[in-house]
């Protein structure tokens, strides 16, 4: 039996599955410790639920598919709107050699994903999905690419793939950060301070804080962990400033309506979510570069903060669990693959590239949290060693910046390249 719910069903579902998310988050240590978002563990419940009612009575349930869709791009608009390129400046070089870091990890990623699953009979596209796809872009990009490798290249179960890998990668991010992170401090001679404090570590160590804290303060390292990794803050937001916001979000909307239509069957023909993207990014900076406009950074978070909860639940609810019995096998090979060259690479590359100091430690640390999971995961794996030995503010200024919108645009551009190559 097939049952079709409309929008107001839909979003009624969604809130109770976000609800729901939020009582198991609360409740079970091991999702809060991991940082399993609430869409996610209440979404996983419901799939479950759904899958059970498919197998033993035979029920299959359709959802307002234009919902979903509209929450989708307004999650994307979201990090457009907030990538201003003046923090380019704010970050300094140090930011860009992350950033580029970041992106040769990226590739790379993509490369081992495609290779071994080719290697192992499947299809070359869920080697992205294995990819950056979920592991570096997170939840709310595999359920957009997988919706995506869905419709317009055949590829059956890359959304409940991407979700799947999504989520191991939160939990594989979270454990291997610490690890990676206290091994290199170790190499560096520093010991806990709680433990046992060495003062000439923490005058060296401050020394070189104190260069960076003149040119960043202590309030905006806040104010960027506040916006992009505490999405449940209260945020002090007003009417006008929400409409004003949407008005933006609107036009990033109507901007990648407009481009899906001119750029159809061309040689720059992008899914729809990448060019509300592309879109949110040319508002934001011709605003802000252009006419001195001033964005209402609060109110674009709150919106897309919602919207991809929103999304995360819809996509979870349509998920065919059905459809990774025969992946379950190829897939786990090709995901502990990636969690060893994540280990590899943050180790010897990222550590060496940042300066192969304290601060490095701890953005190795960071890259591990949203190069397996997501940004909140690598803010969770720098407290852990920030707490147990001491503050990097370089760290806390860099990866948010990057984690929170760079590496969202930068893994679309290549995730665009990879899936127009011929093999693919």
């Amino acid at each position: 039996m097939e049952i079709t719910l409309n929008g107001y069903y839909t979003l009624i579902l969604a809130t109770l599955v976000l609800l729901l998310g939020r009582f198991l988050v609360k409740r079970i240590k091991f999702l809060e410790d991991f940082n399993i978002p609430e869409p996610v563990a209440g979404g996983l419940v419901a799939a479950i639920v759904v899958y059970i009612l498919n197998i033993v009575w035979g029920y299959s349930f359709n959802f307002h598919q234009g919902l979903q869709t509209a929450t989708m791009l307004m999650f994307f608009a979201s990090i457009g709107l907030s990538a201003d390129f003046g923090r380019l400046k704010a970050g300094g070089s140090p930011l860009l050699i992350f950033t580029i870091i970041v992106s040769v990890f990226i590739i790379l990623q993509d490369i081992l994903g495609v290779a071994m699953a080719s290697a192992l009979g499947l299809d070359p596209l869920l080697g992205l999905v294995t990819g950056s796809i979920a592991l570096t872009g997170g939840h709310g990009t595999a359920g957009a690419w997988g919706i995506t490798l869905e419709e317009q290249y055949g590829v059956v179960g890359a959304t409940t793939l991407g979700i799947a890998v999504a989520t191991y990668g939160l939990v594989a991010g979270g454990i291997i950060g610490g690890p990676v992170a206290r091994r290199l401090i170790k190499k560096l001679g520093l010991k806990p301070t709680a433990d046992n404090p060495n003062p000439s570590d923490v005058e060296k160590l401050a020394s070189e804080q104190s260069l960076y804290s003149t040119k960043h303060s202590e309030e905006e390292v806040h104010s960027n962990k506040e916006m992009f990794e505490k999405p449940d803050n209260i945020r002090l937001i007003t009417a006008s400033s929400t409409i004003e916001s949407l008005a933006l979000f609107a036009a990033a909307l109507a901007f990648a309506d407009l481009m899906t239509l001119v750029a159809q069957d061309t040689w720059f023909e992008l899914p729809t979510f990448v060019w509300a993207l592309a879109g949110g990014v040319i508002l934001r900076n011709t605003l802000t570069m252009v006419f001195n406009f001033d964005m209402f950074d609060r109110a674009i978070d709150v919106i897309g903060n919602a919207s991809l909860s929103l999304f995360l639940a819809m996509a979870l609810l349509s998920l065919k669990l059905w459809q990774l019995t025969d992946l379950a096998g190829p897939v786990l090979i090709i995901l502990l693959s990636q969690t060893v060259l994540m280990i590899g690479y943050a180790y010897f590359v990222t550590f060496k590239l940042m300066g192969k100091d304290y601060d490095a430690a701890v953005l190795s640390a960071g890259h591990c949290g949203f190069g397996m999971g997501a940004t909140p995961t690598a803010i969770a794996n720098m407290q852990a060693v920030t707490d147990r030995y001491l503050p990097s503010h370089k760290a806390f200024l860099i990866v948010p910046m990057v984690g929170a919108f760079f590496v969202d645009i930068v893994n679309a551009t290549i995730l665009q390249i990879f899936t127009k190559l011929p093999f693919m």
